[in-house]
């Protein structure tokens, strides 16, 4: 009898936590070893938990879960992540596979998805959700040149983060780098995106569904 896939659980919500807890706990072949609620928990107990399968929100307080996802994977290359999240347009989908996640789910998809996707990544494969499969082929093919998908998976948490209003000193914070240095991505997210202030910058946002209108 082969051993049960050992799941890891990230999200900042504990009834959500104990909700996949019980969901994925349905299946015989699938273990929750262990939790956590935020990003910067999460790296710091990866290498003591050391599961099969990480399964990480994506908007969480503090270290966002791209952020997370790419320290993780920064320091323990083999590690298996799958996000977990509420935003549903292909831009999130594509940039946690940019940083290194192996599947997406869509919170709002069927809980069946999860399981799925639990079992794809740990056997080394991607996943999808189908409806999130769907929206990012829809993308594709439309020849839709969303600028948003040439940053980097730091460069878009600058983005996103500024988007909704955080403060320069905040976002550093968040990813643990300097002041001196989201000034920079400021700078350069104006050059690769071709806009020239905050407005144009929080425009852009909604206009592909980095955020939600106000």
């Amino acid at each position: 009898m082969s051993l049960a896939i050992r799941v890891m659980l990230v999200d900042d919500h504990a009834v959500v936590r104990s909700g996949l807890c019980r969901l994925l706990e349905q299946n015989t072949d699938i273990s929750v070893v262990g939790e956590a609620e935020s990003g910067e928990q999460a790296y710091q107990t990866y290498p003591e938990i050391s599961p099969d399968v990480l399964v990480m929100d994506m908007s969480m307080p503090g270290m966002g879960g791209l952020e997370a996802v790419r320290r993780i994977l920064n320091r323990w290359s083999g590690a298996k992540v799958i996000m977990f999240s509420m935003h549903e347009n292909a831009t999130y989908a594509i940039q946690s596979l940019t940083a290194g996640a192996m599947g997406y789910v869509a919170k709002s998809g069927h809980a069946e998805d999860l399981v799925k996707a639990v079992r794809e990544v740990k056997s080394g494969k991607s996943f999808l959700s189908s409806d999130m499969a769907h929206k990012v082929a829809l993308q594709s093919l439309a020849g839709d040149d969303n600028p948003t998908q040439r940053l980097t998976s730091r460069e878009f948490e600058v983005f996103r983060l500024l988007a909704e209003g955080k403060l320069v000193d905040d976002i550093a914070s968040r990813l643990n780098i300097g002041q001196k240095t989201v000034a920079n991505y400021q700078t350069s997210l104006k050059q690769k995106l071709g806009i020239h202030s905050p407005v144009d910058l929080v425009r852009l946002a909604m206009k592909y569904g980095v955020i939600m209108e106000q």
